[in-house]
């Protein structure tokens, strides 16, 4: 289970739980007075756990960011490094086709003029 997945699960633990102890509230024998602040107090806690859910995702998101963006820098040198030897060794290998194609004088001192 990737990092995500497990605060994915435990934003959505909060929220049930916030949720269920809600509902609790409004079938507990209480004065609708007691009931209402209880949920307004709830609701509080309720908004800043979420704020703060927003805030590390936040946080997450932007570490999540420069590695990828460190990566990416990585392998754009990588490939900049292997299109440079690419380059290289058909330059090399051009250098040898010419040379193979160049005339050789003849055998025995003897030069053939055109």
């Amino acid at each position: 289970m990737s990092n995500e997945s497990g605060s994915d699960f435990f934003a959505g633990f909060v929220v049930g739980a916030f949720v269920g102890a809600a509902v609790a509230l409004l079938f507990a024998p209480s004065s609708g007075d007691e009931i209402r602040s209880q949920i307004k107090a709830k609701s509080i806690e309720l908004k800043d756990r979420a704020e703060d859910l927003s805030a590390e995702a936040t946080k997450k998101a932007e570490e999540l960011r420069v590695k990828g963006q460190s990566v990416l820098e990585q392998q754009k040198s990588r490939f900049q490094e292997a299109i440079e030897e690419g380059k290289q060794a058909a330059a090399r290998k051009k250098e040898e086709l010419l040379a193979q194609l160049e005339p050789k004088p003849a055998e025995g001192g003897i030069k053939l003029t055109q």
